[in-house]
């Protein structure tokens, strides 16, 4: 008979305390049940359970079998799942998070390529400063920036670290000139986001350590989109990750500045609620980015 069935077969009696159970459990006859158990108590040579009319017990023998049976089945069944999962077509809505620098800066680039490659899948997108729960907000998959706290129990794929740059736009440097040491930022306008550690100071590093520079906002908001475009209108020095500014640096819409002084850097990551098994959906979405970022310890972006 066949050994991987018998095997399930015996860890269900075990489980259920009963052939009759186990036999009703898997919608079969008590007598092929004992059949199963027999069969395999023959093939290993050796007595796996004791029987009373009463109740059953593990043998020695019996014991140090279920212990490993425990181990086997569950990874045949994932194997088996994967199989057939590789065979599935991804469908349905995958549900995906982002911080809002990253979606707004990025996620347009990327997504449609993934919309063509599989056009049964919709895409659900929420951008948000808020930190997602993934499993409590019942999401598939979400983009965390290192600055933010998520669930330690995520699988963890890093895309990318991106550098925070200074830059401003042609006209901006025409007009008031570019900033040649971090004290000149006090005398600049600045276009910054809404975080309460960024408003009124900007930290630099410069080799005597970490400095804080006073700065004047002209601007503070949590859009990337709205700060871009302030910037881009020549309305000051903005400091963002290099994922948030698309390609107006390559082309020369925006102009670094104190480009020999680090302001920090932002790692990005993509998370995923930890299951054995992923949906096809999932799994696709998983590749795809991972083959977009094959290098995700330098910054894509600058």
């Amino acid at each position: 008979m066949d050994r991987l069935h018998s095997m399930k077969v015996f860890a269900k009696v075990v489980e259920q305390g009963s052939f009759v159970r186990a036999a009703e459990m898997m919608s079969l006859s008590n007598a092929v049940v004992t059949r199963y158990i027999v069969d395999l108590e023959n093939h290993l040579g050796t007595r796996l359970l004791n029987r009373s009319t009463r109740r059953l017990s593990l043998t020695e023998s019996g014991q140090a079998f279920l212990e490993r049976v425990r181990h086997i089945l569950p990874e045949i069944e994932e194997a088996e799942a994967i199989v057939a999962m590789e065979t599935k077509k991804p469908a349905g809505t995958l549900s995906l998070y982002s911080h809002v620098g990253f979606g707004q800066g990025q996620l347009g680039k990327l997504l449609p390529a993934y919309s063509q490659t599989y056009p049964d899948v919709m895409l659900d997108i929420t951008l948000s400063e808020r930190t997602m729960d993934l499993v409590e907000e019942g999401m598939d998959i979400g983009f965390f920036s290192s600055l933010q706290k998520f669930d330690a129990s995520m699988v963890v794929r890093k895309i990318g670290v991106a550098e925070v740059v200074l830059c401003a736009s042609p006209s901006y440097i025409a007009q008031h000139g570019a900033p040649e040491t971090p004290d000149d930022l006090s005398r600049h306008a600045c276009l910054n986001f809404s975080h309460e550690h960024l408003r009124h100071y900007w930290h630099v590093k410069t080799e005597a350590g970490i400095r804080d520079i006073p700065i004047t906002s002209k601007l503070v908001s949590n859009s990337a989109i709205l700060l871009r475009d302030f910037a881009l209108a020549g309305m000051g020095i903005t400091m963002r990750p290099s994922f948030s500014l698309g390609d107006d640096l390559r082309c020369g819409k925006l102009q670094r500045v104190l480009a020999d002084y680090q302001m920090g850097q932002v790692a990005v990551m993509m998370a995923y609620p930890s299951r054995r098994l992923l949906s096809a959906k999932v799994r696709s979405f998983v590749d795809f980015i991972m083959d977009k970022f094959p290098q995700p310890e330098s910054d894509p972006w600058l």
